[in-house]
Parts: structure tokens; sequence; C-alpha cells
């Protein structure tokens, strides 16, 4: 078993069948985790993470290490087939953003009180922008650095910090809405009753 990923990536473009199957184990929770954020969980994020990785294996002749880890890569195969996926499902009139998984981060734990469902900070997700929607993902659901989800979207480790910013910016004020919404709704409700 190798742990150098270069040697594991240079292997597998040799047709190792090994070593490719040691950088899908590194990499495959990583993978489905950014998957099913933004797609929903259960089967569809399955074949859709199955999809990146079958790509991958198609493509390895075409990779050029460049020192960037494997998964950067792994993750920019992921985000095409996502927006194809997001795509289709629009264009069919579906609603692709049911049954997520809420990323397991800090930040965004701190977004979500035990007032709020899981469904709910997705919606509220769903409202931004597509790049700040694709930060939240690689940040918070694939656990990418600063840097790694810079190299993924193509843009500067500062941009990315500053959509990173904004996302968690406008998720706390759409959160805070909908608080207020429900908050006003229950009274209104509760001082509607008139007694008989």
């Amino acid at each position: 078993m190798h742990d150098d990923e270069e040697t594991l990536v240079r292997l597998a473009q040799q047709y190792d069948p090994q070593a490719f199957g040691q950088l899908y184990e590194r990499y495959v929770a990583k993978i489905y985790r950014y998957i099913a954020f933004r797609v929903g969980g259960g089967p569809d994020a399955e074949d859709l993470t199955a999809e990146v990785f079958l790509k991958a294996m198609e493509a390895m002749h075409s990779y050029r290490w460049q020192g960037a880890p494997f998964s950067s890569w792994l993750l920019r195969i992921a985000h095409n087939w996502v927006v194809d996926y997001l795509r289709r499902k629009k264009r069919h009139g579906e609603v692709p953003y049911e049954e997520r998984h809420r990323p397991p981060d800090k930040d965004m734990a701190l977004l979500i009180d035990q007032a709020m469902t899981r469904q709910e900070v997705l919606n509220a997700v769903a409202r931004l922008t597509e790049a700040q929607q694709q930060v939240v993902a690689l940040r918070f659901a694939a656990r990418c650095s600063i840097r790694e989800a810079a190299a993924i979207m193509g843009k500067t480790e500062g941009a990315v910090k500053s959509l990173q910013h904004n996302a968690l910016f406008t998720l706390r004020h759409l959160l805070a809405d909908y608080r207020r919404t429900q908050s006003e709704g229950s009274h209104e409700s509760a001082s509607g009753r008139n007694p008989e």
C-alpha cells in the first residue's frame, strides 16, 4: 500500500487497479459528502459519486500532477456532474434540494440552533448564489481548505474567503428572517384566538 499520493496517481495512470482503488478509498467519502450536500443524499448522490470515479478512471491519462491534492481534480469532476444533474432536475421541474445531509462543521453549526430543522437550513442554502453554494459545499461538506476550494473553483483564496463570508452572512440573515417570521406567525395565531 502506498501513502504517497503522487506515486498512487502515477501507478493509477499506468492502469494499476490497486492504486486507483486506494485513491477511491481515500476520497470516496469526501466526494460523496460534497455531492450529497449539493443534491441530497440517497441513490442519486451514490450514483453521481460512482459516475465521478468512473469518469476519473477514464480520464486518468489526461491528469497532470501539479502538486495540488488529487481530490481537487475529483471535486472539479464532481462539480461538473452536479451542475448537469441540477440542470436536468430543473428542466424536469423536480426540486433537487430534498433530504440533504447537514454539513458537519463548527462554523456551519453556529448557524443552526435547535429550533431550525435541517431542511430549513438547506432551503436557505438553496437561496444563495451558485458560487456561494459551491463554496459552502466545498468548505463544509467536503471539508476542503480555502486553498483547495480556490483551486477547484479557479478563484483566488481571497475570493473564496469573500464568497464564504458573504454566504455565511446571507445565511445568518435568511435564518434570522425565517425565525422572525415563524415567531410572528405563532404570536398572530395565538393572539387571533378568541375565547368563546
